[in-house]
């Protein structure tokens, strides 16, 4: 079925105005049409974070209903995560990945790290915090060859956007998934927050979004339930 854009921006992609996410982004138009995101990164990856059946009686019986949250990500740079619910499980976790591509963000990556200093954008380029409910994800650059230091959930959602190394560290009730993957999300959304020097950038190697660097099919999903 061909794609009819309902929006600016959607009209732009298809008209080829617009070749890029970052291009995309950098409008700062609303992204309301999960299709731009297919269209400008074909390579998306995706993965259910956190599945739960919600059971509510009520006068006319048992209604069952289902929470997702899922995230998408390119292994370069770009992240989304969404939540949807829906009396089954396959258009839920369709709605939730498509509401994921509707919160996409541009990750800025670079070489934060004194102990590195190798120049790559492989790690963040400095120190980010993100809080959502009782849950504090302090996220920090690490030296090549570290790795995810960090929990499964911040390592699913750190392997879509890109990230080699990091340490991290999580404070509050962290098994409550969500909340987890939302702290997470947050402090990832901090690298494109901060304002950055010129000399910052070139010292630390910053990099907003792709930098060429695709994951394999293994990357994704590592991480222990």
């Amino acid at each position: 079925m061909e794609w009819i854009p309902k929006t600016r921006l959607g009209q732009m992609v298809l008209n080829g105005e617009i070749t890029t996410m970052s291009g995309a982004l950098e409008t700062r138009l609303p992204l309301r049409e999960a299709e731009i995101v297919d269209i400008l990164l074909p390579d998306m990856k995706d993965e259910v974070i956190d599945l739960n059946m919600v059971q509510r009686m009520t006068d006319s019986g048992r209604r069952v209903r289902f929470a997702v949250t899922c995230i998408v990500g390119n292994g370069d740079g770009f992240i989304g995560i969404g939540r949807a619910k829906g009396k089954e499980v396959g258009p839920s976790i369709k709605k939730a990945i498509d509401n994921a591509k509707l919160n996409i963000i541009e990750v800025k990556r670079g070489c934060g790290s004194w102990e590195c200093g190798c120049g790559q954008p492989h790690t963040l380029p400095f120190e980010v915090v993100g809080r959502t409910g009782s849950v504090t994800v302090s996220l920090k650059p690490a030296p090549q060859g570290i790795s995810l230091a960090v929990g499964d959930v911040a390592k699913s959602l750190l392997t879509l956007a890109g990230v080699k190394d990091s340490w991290g560290f999580a404070t509050g009730n962290t098994k409550t998934k969500v909340n987890y993957a939302m702290a997470t999300f947050e402090a990832l959304k901090m690298t494109a927050r901060m304002r950055i020097t010129d000399e910052q950038v070139l010292r630390l190697n910053i990099v907003p979004g792709p930098i060429g660097i695709k994951f394999s099919e293994t990357d994704v999903g590592q991480g222990e339930e």
